[in-house]
């Protein structure tokens, strides 16, 4: 006959495994965060900068993005964004941004 399965003791190592996971992936943004050098700004600033472009709609935009981070994790020049590529035409500026400085 065969041993019966421990339901319980399954769901908790899965639970626990998905804890671990929460935890490594919210300390590699962190980690992220600090290599790119965002740490230095303010919490409300990169808090706006985020939103910003999780609403960003622009092709364009978010291409020029994900070239920019895709060079970044290359190792290929570390540079700041220039201004085009910061702001695009017609967005306002965050409140307390760089903008406002």
């Amino acid at each position: 006959m065969r041993k019966p399965r421990d339901f319980d003791s399954e769901l908790k190592a899965l639970a626990d495994r998905a804890k671990a996971l929460k935890e490594r992936r919210v300390r590699q943004l962190g980690e992220l965060v600090a290599a790119t050098g965002a740490d230095a700004l303010d919490a409300d600033l990169l808090a706006g900068v985020l939103l910003d472009a999780v609403a960003n709609k622009d092709v364009a935009t978010s291409e020029g993005w994900r070239k920019a981070g895709a060079a970044f994790f290359r190792g290929k020049q570390r540079r700041p964004a220039s201004r085009s590529e910061q702001q695009p035409k017609g967005a306002l500026p965050l409140e307390g941004g760089a903008a406002s400085r």
